[in-house]
């Protein structure tokens, strides 16, 4: 049964070997929304409304930071140092970036 359906559809199963941009398998993608997945279970014990609230903002810092390449302890210990005495005006500048 396996072998007859590998049959049928050998032209589009060996295309992955023409392109190396292409996977032979979707490992990387199942790994990357595993989070997504898992959290998504996670958040029906947010408490509240503003518990869930509160908790989507910092997993958007934390997102950021993943992206900017910034390690978020540090960035979160030093935008906690620094933000009671900062600026409103410039609050932005807190914001998880690439130095």
């Amino acid at each position: 049964m396996a072998l007859h359906y590998s049959l049928e559809r050998w032209d589009k199963l060996k295309l992955y070997t023409t392109d190396g941009k292409l996977e032979i398998d979707n490992n990387l993608v199942e790994n990357a929304i595993r989070p997504v997945a898992v959290g998504r279970k996670n958040y029906l014990f947010a408490g509240s409304h503003s518990g869930a609230q509160r908790a989507a903002m910092l997993y958007s810092f934390l997102g950021t930071c993943k992206i900017n390449e910034v390690n978020p302890f540090e960035w979160l210990r030093s935008t906690l140092d620094r933000i009671p005495n900062y600026p409103i005006k410039r609050i932005t500048e807190l914001l998880p970036h690439k130095m």
